[in-house]
Formats: C-alpha cells, sequence, structure tokens
C-alpha cells in the first residue's frame, strides 16, 4: 500500500480511527505503510495509552484553514504538517496529566525551586511560538472542544500546577481517569465559594490556631505534638464530615498519631476544653482505672448534626507506634459496617491521618494498603490524609525519609488517586478533600490527600529544630500563618473587615475559658452504638454451660458433614469427612478437628457469630479443619458451617494475605467494636506472631488497662516441639506470660479436643470480654491418645486444671507430682507406660493465666505423700513457662512439705530449638528421664 494520502482521509475518517485503535492495541495487526504513517505521525514516540483520543487528529483535517483559505484543494505536504502538530498538542495534554503536578505549587514554604521539565515544553514536541494562536483540537480535555495552544496551555496550568498537584494516570481504570479528569479539568482545579463557605473556612482556621495558641502560653514547654503549621486539617475535617453526611454516612473512625491531635479533640471531636486543660495539669480522672496514659494518645467519641442528621464520630485510641492505628481503624470500620448491614459500605467511614515519614517508612502502612480490596477486609475505601511536614521525627530530610518522589508513593500500588496540596491554600484543601470525598463514594476505593506544610515547633515543643534544620526553621519563623493569610485574602475580597481576622482569635480565646464546647454543637447521646455494660465487672472464674446435648451434638456432625449431590471431594478431604460422620454417631473418638469445627457449630446454631482468619486457616495450616471444601473438578468451594440453618449465625472464614501485623491489628479493631462475634486470628506458625508484636504489646495486653477498651479477640498459635528445628516450634508462649497482670489477658495451652471445644465456646457464651491466646498443637492434631469421647462434649466443662487421668494411679502412693502443659503431657504419659511407673502423678495446667491458684491447691492437696514437685516443659530453661509458674507455684505450694517446684526440661538457650532431629530427640530423652527421677539411684517405691 502507498503511503496514505491526505485527502482520502478526509473522507474516510471512520476507516482511520479503526486502523488507529488497533495501531494502539497491537501496531502489527495494521500493515507496515499504516504502521509508518501512525509512527510518524507521534513523532517517533509511541502512544501507549489507548484513551487518548485519535478521531480528532483526522476528523478536523477538514476544517484546517490553511489549505482551504486559497481556495485551492488540501495541500497534502500541509495537512501532514498539521496532523503532526495536532498529534503533538494532545501528547503535551497528557504529558502535563502525568507530570502536571511536578510543577505544581504545592509547598508553602518554598524551600526547593521548581525545576522545570522538558516534556511539559511544547518545543519538546516540536511546537513554536509560530502554534500558540493556531486552533487545535483539545481531544478529552474537559471544556473547550477547540482551543489555541496557548490557551490549552492555559488550561493545563491552571489545573495541574497551582496549589493542587494531581497524580492518577497510573490507575488503569478508564473510567476513574475520565472522572478525575472531568472533576479536575472541567473546574480547573479552581473552587468557587460563596462567602458563607470561606467565613466558616476562616473560622475552623481561627479555632485551630487559637487552641494552639493558647495551650502555648499556658502549659509552657509541654508537649502537646502541635498542629501549627497545619492547621488546615481542621477546615479539611469539618467538610469531610459535613460531606460525609450529607451523602448518608453515619460513623465515621478516624485514626491519627500525635500531630495535631489535641486540635482535632477539641474543634472537631468536641472535647471539653476544660477536660484538656485538667490533663495538662496531671489530675486524675473521676473512676480512674488502671494506668491511663498521656492526653495525645486519647480517644473520643460524638455525634455532630450534619445536613444529613447525626453522624457518631470515634477517634481511635492511639499507641506512639504512629501507623499501628491504621488496620485497628479498619476492623473497627467493618465491624460497624456489618453490625448495621451495610453491604454497600456507605454508612461508616474510615479516615486515616498520617504523618509523611511515617507513611513512606512505615511496612504496616503497606499491609494496611494490600487488605483494602480483599474479602473480609474491605470497608469501601479509606481517605487518607497525609499531614506533610516535610521532616521526619526531629531531624531526617525527605532523601534521607524515602527513596521515593513523594511519601505518598507507596499507595499508587492499590491505584490510588493521590492529590498534593498546598496547606497554605485552604480552599484548594477544601476543594481536594470533597473532591476525594466523592471519588470515594462513587469508586468505594482508598484514596490519598497529601497536604504539605510544615511544623513550627519542632517534633515537640520541648524540641529545638533550628539546631538541626536551620535554613528551614529560618523560614518558618519568618512565615504568616495560614489563618492570618487566609483572613488577609478575605479581606482583599471585601467579605470581612480589616480587623475581622484578629477579633475572631480573641473571641475564640474567650469562649476556650467559657464555652463546654467551642467545636459544633455536639451530643454524647449515642444512637447506634454497642451496649458494652454485660461485659463490665466480669470475672474470669464465671462459669459458662458450654456442653451440649447428644441429640444436638449428631444432628450438628450430620449436617456439618453433608455435601451438595455431586460435589466431588479430594480423597484425602473426603477420608477426614466420612471419619468425621462416624465420629458423630460415637463410632470414632473425635479428633483435634472435628471437635473445633463442632464447637464453631454449635456457636453459630446458637447465635454466636464467628469470624475466622489467617493463612490457610480454611484448611488449617496442618491440614486438619476443612471448614472450606473444594470440588474436585471445578475447584467450586463449599463452607458446611454456613448452610447448618436458615437462622443461623454468621460463619466467616478468611485467608488472609501474608500479613501478619496489619491482619492481626484488623482483627483487634474489629473485635473491640463487636463484642458479640468470636474472632479468631490463627498465626500459620506460633512464632509468625512475632511480625505483629506490635499489636500484641500495645494493644492485645494493655488496651484496657490504658484506655479501658475491651476485646475478646482470640489468638491460636500452633506450638510444640517436633524437631522441625528453631524457627516454627515455639510460638514465644514466654513473651505472652510476662505481658500477664491484672487479669488482662488469659493464656490457655488445652491438651484435648474437648477441652478445646469447651474453651473456643466458653469464650464466646460468657460475658468476660479478654483476649484469649491459645497455644494451639501441632502434632497433636493427629496425636492417636489427643482424642475425646462424645461424652466429654455434652457434659462438664473447660477446666483450668486436669488432674491425673489414670485412675490406677493411687493418690496416697504418689511420691512426686509433675506439673506440665501441653504436647509435653503425651510424651511424660509414654514414657511413664513404658517404664510402669505408678507413683508419679501428672496435672496438666490448661490455663496458665489467669493463675488458677484454688483449683492447683484443692489437686495438689489429693496427694498427701508427695515429697517433690516438679514443672516439666519442653522449650528451653530460659524460655516457656518455667520462670513464670516459678513465682506462682512457689507460692501455691508454700503450705506444703519441700513446697518449692524444681525444674525438668530443656537447658537455656539463645535458639527456641536446635535444628538437628538427634539432638532434639536426645534432649526429650534427657529430660523425660529427669523428669520422671530414671536417673536417680533412690530406690523407687514398687506399687
Amino acid at each position: 500500500m502507498s503511503t496514505p494520502n491526505p485527502q482520502t482521509l478526509l473522507f474516510n475518517a471512520a476507516f482511520v480511527d479503526e486502523l488507529y485503535e488497533n495501531y494502539l492495541a497491537d501496531p502489527t495487526q495494521v500493515s507496515g505503510e499504516w504502521r509508518a504513517y501512525f509512527e510518524k505521525l507521534q513523532q517517533e514516540e509511541k502512544l501507549s495509552k489507548p484513551e487518548v483520543p485519535h478521531a480528532p487528529i483526522q476528523a478536523r483535517y477538514y476544517d484546517y484553514k490553511p489549505s482551504r483559505s486559497s481556495g485551492a484543494g488540501c495541500d497534502q505536504e500541509s495537512l501532514f504538517g498539521f496532523a503532526h502538530k495536532q498529534a503533538a498538542v494532545l501528547r503535551l495534554i497528557n504529558a502535563y496529566r502525568f507530570r502536571g503536578h511536578q510543577l505544581a505549587d504545592i509547598d508553602p514554604l518554598k524551600l526547593n525551586a521548581i525545576e522545570p521539565l522538558e516534556d511539559l515544553t511544547p518545543a519538546f514536541y516540536g511546537l513554536t511560538d509560530a502554534d500558540m494562536n493556531t486552533v487545535f483540537d483539545t481531544g478529552s480535555l474537559y471544556g473547550k472542544n477547540r482551543a489555541t495552544l496557548k490557551e490549552i496551555i492555559a488550561l493545563l496550568q491552571k489545573t495541574y500546577c497551582r496549589s493542587i498537584g494531581a497524580e492518577y494516570m497510573h490507575i488503569t481504570d478508564t473510567k476513574q481517569k475520565r472522572w478525575l479528569q472531568e472533576r479536575l479539568e472541567g473546574t480547573l482545579a479552581t473552587p468557587s465559594y460563596v462567602s458563607e463557605e470561606k467565613k466558616r473556612i476562616l473560622d475552623k482556621l481561627t479555632a485551630a490556631q487559637g487552641i494552639e495558641d493558647y495551650m502555648h502560653t499556658q502549659y509552657v514547654g509541654q508537649k502537646r505534638f502541635s498542629l501549627e503549621g497545619g492547621e488546615s486539617l481542621i477546615p479539611m475535617l469539618d467538610e469531610l464530615i459535613q460531606h460525609a453526611g450529607a451523602n448518608g454516612m453515619k460513623e465515621i473512625v478516624l485514626g491519627m498519631a500525635h500531630r495535631g491531635r489535641l486540635n482535632v479533640l477539641i474543634n472537631i471531636m468536641g472535647k471539653r476544653p476544660k477536660d484538656l486543660f485538667s490533663e495538662f495539669e496531671g489530675k486524675i480522672k473521676e473512676n480512674h482505672q488502671g494506668s491511663g496514659d498521656v492526653k495525645y494518645h486519647q480517644g473520643f467519641s460524638s455525634e455532630v448534626m450534619t445536613p444529613g442528621g447525626y453522624v457518631h464520630l470515634a477517634l481511635a485510641f492511639n499507641p506512639s507506634h504512629l501507623e499501628i492505628i491504621n488496620p485497628v481503624v479498619e476492623g473497627s470500620v467493618r465491624a460497624r459496617q456489618e453490625r448495621r448491614g451495610d453491604k454497600e459500605r456507605n454508612q461508616v467511614l474510615p479516615i486515616l491521618i498520617h504523618g509523611d515519614a511515617a507513611f513512606a517508612g512505615q511496612g504496616v502502612v503497606m499491609e494496611t494498603l494490600n487488605l483494602a480490596e480483599t474479602r473480609g477486609y474491605g470497608t469501601g475505601g479509606t481517605v487518607h490524609i497525609v499531614i506533610n511536614n516535610q521532616i521526619g521525627f526531629t531531624t531526617s530530610d525527605p532523601f534521607e525519609a524515602r527513596s521515593t518522589m513523594y511519601c505518598t508513593d507507596v499507595a499508587k500500588m492499590v491505584q490510588t488517586p493521590i492529590f498534593h496540596v498546598n496547606g497554605d491554600d485552604p480552599e484548594a484543601v477544601v476543594f481536594v478533600t470533597r473532591l476525594a470525598l466523592d471519588f470515594r463514594l462513587v469508586f468505594k476505593k482508598d484514596v490519598v490527600i497529601d497536604m504539605v506544610c510544615y511544623r513550627r515547633h519542632g517534633h515537640n515543643e520541648a524540641d529545638e529544630p533550628a539546631a538541626t534544620q536551620p535554613v528551614m526553621y529560618q523560614k518558618i519563623s519568618k512565615h504568616t500563618k495560614v489563618q492570618s493569610l487566609y483572613a488577609q485574602q478575605l479581606i482583599k475580597e471585601g467579605l470581612i473587615g480589616v480587623e475581622e481576622g484578629e477579633m475572631l482569635l480573641q473571641q475564640y480565646r474567650a469562649d476556650l475559658k467559657t464555652k463546654e464546647v467551642v467545636s459544633r454543637p455536639v451530643s454524647l447521646d449515642f444512637q447506634f452504638s454497642v451496649n458494652w455494660k454485660p461485659y463490665l465487672g466480669t470475672k474470669w472464674d464465671e462459669v459458662a454451660k458450654t456442653s451440649i446435648s447428644k441429640e444436638l451434638l449428631q444432628d450438628l456432625m450430620r449436617r456439618a458433614n453433608t455435601i451438595p449431590e455431586g460435589f466431588k471431594l479430594n480423597r484425602s478431604v473426603e477420608k477426614i469427612v466420612d471419619a468425621r460422620r462416624k465420629m458423630g454417631v460415637g463410632e470414632l473418638p473425635f479428633d483435634w478437628g472435628a471437635a473445633e469445627v463442632l464447637a464453631y457449630a454449635a456457636l453459630v446454631e446458637e447465635g454466636h457469630p464467628v469470624r475466622l482468619s489467617g493463612q490457610d486457616c480454611g484448611r488449617g495450616t496442618f491440614a486438619h479443619r476443612h471448614v472450606v471444601l473444594h470440588e474436585r473438578d471445578t475447584g467450586e468451594s463449599y463452607l458446611p458451617l454456613r448452610n447448618l440453618s436458615e437462622k443461623q449465625a454468621n460463619f466467616l472464614v478468611i485467608n488472609s494475605l501474608l500479613s501478619e501485623e496489619a491482619v492481626l491489628g484488623f482483627e483487634f479493631g474489629y473485635s473491640s467494636s463487636d463484642p458479640e462475634t468470636l474472632v479468631i486470628w490463627e498465626a500459620q506458625f506460633g512464632d509468625f506472631a512475632n511480625g505483629a508484636q506490635v499489636v500484641i504489646d500495645q494493644f492485645i495486653s494493655s488496651s484496657e488497662s490504658k484506655w479501658q477498651r475491651l476485646c475478646g479477640l482470640t489468638m491460636l498459635l500452633p506450638h510444640g516441639y517436633d524437631g522441625q528445628g528453631p524457627e516454627h516450634s515455639s510460638a514465644r508462649l514466654e513473651r505472652y506470660l510476662q505481658l500477664c497482670a491484672e487479669d488482662n489477658i488469659q493464656v490457655c495451652v488445652p491438651s484435648t479436643p474437648a477441652q478445646n471445644f469447651h474453651l473456643l465456646r466458653r469464650q464466646a457464651i460468657r460475658p468476660y470480654r479478654k483476649p484469649l491466646i491459645i497455644m494451639s498443637p501441632k502434632s497433636l492434631l493427629r496425636h492417636k491418645l489427643a482424642v475425646s469421647s462424645m461424652e466429654e462434649f455434652t457434659d462438664g466443662s473447660f477446666q483450668p486444671v486436669l488432674d491425673e487421668a489414670d485412675k490406677s494411679i493411687a493418690p496416697e502412693k504418689v511420691r512426686r507430682l509433675l506439673f506440665c502443659s501441653g504436647k509435653v503431657y503425651y510424651d511424660l504419659l509414654e514414657a511413664r507406660t513404658e517404664h510402669n511407673i505408678k507413683d508419679i502423678a501428672i496435672i496438666r495446667l490448661e490455663q496458665l493465666y489467669p493463675h488458677p491458684k484454688k483449683e492447683i491447691a484443692e489437686i495438689v492437696a489429693r496427694y498427701p505423700n508427695a515429697k517433690s514437685r516438679v514443672w516439666v516443659q519442653e522449650e528451653p530453661r530460659n524460655q516457656g513457662a518455667w520462670w513464670f509458674m516459678r513465682a506462682h507455684m512457689d507460692v501455691n505450694l508454700q503450705e506444703f512439705e519441700g513446697g518449692r517446684i524444681e525444674y525438668a526440661g530443656r537447658p537455656s538457650s539463645a535458639s527456641p530449638a536446635v535444628g538437628y532431629l538427634y539432638l532434639h530427640r536426645q534432649q526429650l530423652q534427657e529430660f523425660l528421664a529427669d523428669a520422671l527421677a530414671l536417673n536417680s539411684e533412690a530406690k523407687r517405691v514398687a506399687v
């Protein structure tokens, strides 16, 4: 084919459009001649985005004036020249969409000069000054269909290069990009507010500055992590709340670290100023309980009126671990959405406020973002706000805090739009706030607002930032506060008087002393919240009926193992299901997996929802659970526990992503907002919880003491020494025991399927809402001795201590008592049987904390002739339960002869376990012999 004739193109625009569409999708789909033409049309720069408009390149040829002004026919060279120019214009438009944010005026301090970008200059695309007044088609640029090049560039610079820098071209969804382009380009990214809206913004800026000024003069040198430099956060949050309420939101959960928290509490949440000032003065609250926490970690709840009615606000309590609050908030939001039946995620909104260095630096940010659109964790999109101080902690410059251009680049992994905005332009801040929330409401996705500002007083008010950042803080010391800047703007616009800005500040300071609340009017009479009263003041030893009738057991086992007709199972799974059917009718004893499934079935049948999450938890890491069944040929899944009856409670099982910190934080947040659901997180191996230690330390073990927040979260941590090396033997039992105090958590090591059944049911049925840590088994899942009879489920309950189970052991003839927990019991039992020992009793502590002192004392009293008492464990001496139990057991045994307890177990070790199977077995035999006194020269009493 010859080179395309421009005149032919005029009358075959549709044909050329189709060819060009094919070329953009795959250049090999068009002939070499057309391919060469399109390549030349693009000036040898391949357009890889199909959404870039191409029809106008052809369709507007007919209107090309130079070729028609003389009255002659179309000049081929002129047409080709125009085609090149038109393509260049469209590429320039696209370049501004991709990179215009780099030229945006988003830094109020102007610390670094904005360097020009070559590919945002007309010359880069072969456009000259002579083209400035030429009329071009604007393609998909919203506004005029045709405009001069000069007008087009002005539109692009107003939209993308002023106080807002928008990043969205990394998004692959064309609808989302088109929506954002329309909202940005259609308005030139310029807000249009009436006078009352502008005055409201000034009022919020006044409040933001007013509280900081007051605290700075009244509480000199005290830490408050002020918002000064980022005051535009307050009108931003006000806009978010009001606009969310207008769009039907009923609840908002906020998570944030220190910076600006006190300001948010007073000016957004409606906390009484006098309560905050009392905290500054060190006064203890009435009805004080627990340790309490510093004022800038405190949370708060209130309800504020919006155009759509009252909206419940909850500011989450947060420790000093900054971004760790992110998954906790998401979990709390998900629980609230479930409670409301909010399947569309339109009624409860999560807002997360970050620091710039923390957003870029802390891995939990990425983990939480990665949860956003996964099953069981999605909340319909989060509004992320970065208070970008342009400095990390005390001294870190941006180049020390990250390897990326922006602190927000990590958010691109989930294709979220990112709006960088100058914190000194409060109108632009409010504009992107509404835009961001609207995007979230329409597309149910996360969105990020990066408010670039500064920090007036350093990391805290006792810090001297000029010592390490002299240039930045010279600029800050001379920089006018945003309230004054905006007041001056409104004075120029004739909206307020010359002195009105200062008068507003003075009035706010007076209100702090005289008014109960200085934010919008708030209500503390919550309309839709959890009633925690039934869970307060409960005790760990309250009895709960956890047994079920034989008839119900058999019925549940039948229904829990009923498979749809034609649903073919994997052979190994089919054997497990068949065995469970036999267990349900008493033909086989219950193993661990069957007992656990029965516990869940009984709970949901009785109206207790269950939420189970973790890596591989549907199957179980050790293939014991199988609550999710898969069709052998199609891969279709079926959950019997979701199909027991029409009136059953919900059973949700989620194979979580490969995260511990974010997922456990999420489950904590969920459980702390929903006391009625049994929330369980299972670690793939117990030591995987190491990756979530901050959640355990800062929330699970201490949230009640610090913040009076209850939580019934259950953690399943596979634990047991099976000769598999140091990495996956130990769930680090000692760490949890070290955290035990004031009955804050429960640490249990069930050794039988029935004990685990009753333990799980006890956690859901009784109103005692404390975290439960279960050292769950690995090899015991299929151990021949670790089984339970049907009667153990239909009678009895969880026993914190299990006495000697062998009836042939006469208590009066026992000379030695062995105390232990978990798998080592079966090692001891088999060794005792092998050596036909009858004067040693083995007592199992199934609950290590709260310490069952009374139960232990009662059992010890049954053995009046026992002269020695030994704690036996498989963990090394410096690990496991030994040091914790030694202190408690010595108190337990002090009234008995030879009261101190002895130790039998592995020697101290820096590693949790040995890596060689031979050494593992050798150590096992040595400490079993020590425990059973097989090496003693003393002659054993024959029985």
